[in-house]
């Protein structure tokens, strides 16, 4: 089983640093105008009506293709655990963690998580084990995305237009996600290198804000280990699942790209995406609202998209990767306790674990 304080703390110490190297960089873009930005975000909100209502479906299609690797992940960590379990469980634990403002989001996420599995039955290490896990792997999958965007940047062409780039994309991403995945799963060298860049970046955050923040390359190693003892001969699903969820969340952005006709160039969207999926990490706001939105179309008009475009479908994207998923949070956690009514008041104590 694995050590779930170390597996916390460095799943915790790469959503730092990439918090910090990414925050950086969006807040500076956006801090001068911020509140004027916002009021005129809002106020392009209207313009949601034009896009073709198929593409919606598109784009809920995907984001419940992405949820459901999710659920596929928390069965292949804890396999007694059944499809209503890890639904029900892991939409209600996001809906919290998005809500709960002020820091606290990670902590009551995964508190709810830990919370509901406990109560269906999982004994309460395994349920702690796995939620680091899950994080460890969620967080390695998002750390893999910007360096990808900025490679076929830098050494690939420009993508057409039209909707067959789109599957060739996302495509690419996945199993360039696949790869890293099973690199770091399988092979010592690259992870040990990772693991110094992760560290360097750490004491030059912990530097600036006077934090001891370090990671330990071999202990990255360890809990590598530990995590591959833990899935056993379902890491190659475990690594797919992982992939797969951040591809389809993806392909929701690139859908309410070319829904407003915009020509996306797609690997700067990776970038403009991953930055989106970190600064929602930051809690002052429900799921990084306003943060999110903003930097997104900063970076996405920094790319050659026209701001009117990106604006539409910033806000067409953030509407059914987060504002769905935490309405269907309430639901699900109404249909967990309508299976367990007796035993949710019952239930042990949670750990503190990351979503």
């Amino acid at each position: 089983m694995p050590a779930i304080g170390e597996l916390d703390y460095i799943g915790s110490a790469v959503r730092r640093a990439l918090l910090l190297a990414v925050s950086i960089l969006i807040i500076f873009l956006i801090a001068p105008q911020l509140f004027d930005r916002l009021l005129e975000v809002v106020s392009e909100s209207d313009r949601l009506r034009t896009i073709r209502p198929w593409w919606f479906v598109l784009m809920v299609v995907a984001e419940i293709l992405s949820f459901t690797c999710l659920w596929w992940l928390i069965r292949l960590l804890l396999p007694k655990v059944s499809w209503f379990v890890a639904a029900t469980s892991q939409l209600t634990s996001n809906s919290v963690s998005r809500v709960v403002p002020g820091g606290g989001g990670a902590a009551a996420g995964g508190a709810t998580l830990y919370r509901m599995l406990a109560v269906s039955g999982t004994h309460p290490t395994q349920a702690g084990g796995a939620l680091a896990a899950m994080s460890l792997l969620s967080t390695a999958a998002l750390a893999a995305i910007p360096a990808i965007g900025v490679t076929i940047a830098l050494f690939g062409s420009p993508i057409p237009e039209g909707i067959s780039p789109i599957a060739i994309a996302s495509g690419v991403l996945c199993v360039l996600l696949l790869a890293v995945g099973a690199l770091a799963l399988r092979t010592t060298t690259p992870l040990l290198a990772a693991g110094r860049g992760i560290d360097r970046v750490l004491r030059f955050a912990g530097r600036i804000f006077r934090k001891g923040w370090h990671v330990d390359a071999k202990t990255l190693v360890t809990e590598r280990d530990r995590l591959a003892s833990l899935l056993g001969d379902r890491w190659p699903q475990a690594t797919a699942a992982s992939a797969l969820n951040w591809t389809f969340d993806y392909l929701v952005l690139v859908f309410a790209l070319y829904a407003v006709d915009a020509q996306p160039r797609l690997s700067l969207v990776m970038i403009a995406y991953a930055g989106g999926a970190v600064l929602s990490m930051i809690s002052i706001t429900p799921g990084g609202t306003g943060f999110v939105e903003l930097g997104l179309i900063e970076v996405l008009t920094l790319s050659g998209i026209p701001a009117d475009r990106a604006t539409v479908a910033v806000l067409a994207y953030r509407g059914i990767s987060l504002w769905l998923p935490i309405a269907s949070g309430f639901f699900a956690w109404l249909a967990f306790r309508v299976k367990y009514p007796r035993r949710s008041d019952e239930a042990p104590s949670p750990e503190p674990s990351p979503t």
